[in-house]
């Protein structure tokens, strides 16, 4: 087996989901106008992607390969489903917070992306280890982000008052462009961090489930003019 720290800090540094590979980007900026929002949606996200890089890597000599992407969808909405339900059940509120974009799961790039790239190429050992590192990525980056646009939008994080009451909350960070301006801020900063220990730029086509089609996916940092996502 590969060396299991490297697999499980990969997602978490060297290529987080979120800052790195800017996957799953529309529910980055939906809900991450709370702290807890963010982090409720990472570890759902978390939860499917470990359960399904699993299943995908246990079920990949019985999946054909004619068939192996709508097989993975299915496997995929099947986990989406039933942490849904447990949701509903157990955090209704947190439900209510997610909206459409718990059930979106299922089209998340980074979720398909890696049971096509990296689970169905490797042990159930390897793809529970890269399942927990790149969720624990994805939580940690909209968790920060919710963090940062809560401060800055309501002075509350997690829901306590942390700026005095004499000091105004911008809430346009609770909007979509104050959205943007946070999360292209920290990915600048992660880039900013990962050229001073000369790691190479990346984008998101080393996870995308079709970077096998994509004439333009080949060089990490290069722009991709037209992707067939």
């Amino acid at each position: 087996m590969v060396n299991a720290k490297s697999i499980l800090l990969n997602g978490i540094v060297k290529e987080n989901p979120v800052l790195v590979l800017a996957l799953g980007t529309c529910a980055t900026i939906a809900v991450t106008t709370q702290a807890v929002n963010g982090l409720g949606m990472g570890l759902a996200t978390m939860a499917v992607l470990v359960c399904s890089n699993v299943a995908v890597a246990a079920l990949k000599k019985l999946i054909p390969d004619e068939v192996h992407i709508p097989c993975y969808i299915v496997i995929i909405a099947g986990f989406v489903t039933i942490v849904g339900f447990l949701l509903e059940a157990f955090a209704p509120g947190l439900y209510d917070a997610l909206g459409v974009f718990l059930a979106l799961i299922v089209v998340n790039c980074l979720i398909l992306g890696r049971a096509e790239m990296f689970a169905a190429k490797r042990s159930v050992g390897e793809a529970l280890l890269d399942g927990v590192g790149m969720g624990l990525g994805f939580t940690l980056a909209l968790t920060a982000i919710g963090v940062i646009r809560e401060l800055l939008g309501s002075g509350t994080v997690f829901g306590w008052q942390l700026l005095p009451q004499a000091v105004s909350p911008m809430s346009v960070f609770l909007l979509g462009p104050g959205g943007f301006f946070v999360f292209g801020c920290m990915i600048a900063l992660v880039n900013r961090i990962n050229v001073k220990r000369g790691l190479p730029l990346r984008n998101a086509c080393a996870s995308c489930p079709k970077v096998g089609f994509c004439g333009n996916a080949g060089e990490a940092g290069r722009e991709v003019e037209s992707c067939p996502k």
